[in-house]
């Protein structure tokens, strides 16, 4: 067991410098150069860069280093550190990465605008999902976020939206109306990216099923499905009926034939359909004795 947390923790650790990397690459060679405003010290480097005229990458150290101190004060040590080691390797990464970027530039330099938002948008996105999927953060929103839950009661969804509305509000007042259209097409994007990357993408459908002629459903679930099922005992909370609920795994390319089937088999079946991220054990084609 300790072997294997030892091995976990080497994984999510060079995932994790991996994602911040990509994000520092972001920042030097699409955010900065084209003043894209997204959320977090790094939208908010640009818009005190354009005001004052301090370099976008000494003010990210010195909010990050303010920002770990509010923290620990705020927050404690074991909140504060998972975003330690993301507030000092964030800044540091886009210096290292500085130099590279006078090189890579003239190579990702596009003249077509939506393709430099596109790509941003799937690098930071990219960059984003193995941060946080390492269980890590990189600072600024994040310290925010959680001390405006912790103390002011506002759900963390609210508050990031909050802080971006604002970041974002800054960046299209100094920088104008198309740059802060671009900069929430790169938010949207990387959103995406960020929720995939966390969660992974669904290949299968759960399915939740309550019918009166169960027999025939399940029957057509080992036939034609060639899967297992559960079968889960319910009671009606109006009519206070027992019952069983149906509860079955099937492929995205089975999705529509089976709720086709349901309907089929019961018209007045009722069931619930969710998207399923990962699956493991239970009876499969593999197993059935019967295949």
């Amino acid at each position: 067991m300790e072997e294997k947390n030892y091995k976990l923790e080497i994984f999510n650790g060079v995932f994790f410098v991996i994602g911040v990397l990509l994000l520092a690459f972001c920042y030097n060679l699409f955010l900065l150069p084209n003043d894209f405003v997204i959320a977090g010290l790094s939208g908010v480097s640009l818009v005190v860069h354009k005001l004052t005229g301090l370099n976008p990458t000494i003010f990210i150290y010195i909010s990050s280093f303010i920002l770990i101190i509010i923290s620990f004060i705020f927050l404690g040590f074991e909140k504060t550190k998972y975003t330690i080691i993301g507030s000092i390797l964030y800044p540091l990464m886009i210096t290292f990465t500085a130099p590279f970027v006078v090189y890579l530039i003239d190579y990702v330099s596009f003249s077509d605008t939506i393709l430099t938002v596109l790509f941003a948008g799937v690098l930071f996105g990219i960059g984003s999902g193995l941060v946080y999927k390492c269980g890590f953060t990189t600072g600024g929103n994040d310290v925010l976020m959680q001390i405006m839950n912790k103390h002011f009661k506002i759900s963390e969804t609210k508050a990031l939206m909050f802080m971006n509305v604002i970041v974002i509000g800054f960046g299209v007042a100094i920088f104008g109306f198309e740059k802060g259209v671009y900069s929430i097409i790169i938010m949207f994007i990387s959103s995406l990216l960020i929720d995939k990357i966390i969660y992974g993408i669904s290949e299968s459908k759960l399915f939740y099923v309550f019918s009166k002629d169960a027999r025939k459903l399940k029957k057509a679930i080992f036939e034609e499905f060639e899967t297992g099922y559960t079968i889960l005992p319910t009671k009606g909370g109006y009519s206070h009926t027992n019952g069983n609920l149906i509860m079955v795994v099937v492929t995205n390319r089975d999705y529509y034939k089976f709720k086709t089937k349901i309907l089929e088999l019961d018209p007045k079946a009722f069931f619930i359909i969710s998207d399923c991220y990962e699956v493991n054990g239970g009876v499969k084609r593999s197993n059935l004795p019967f295949i």
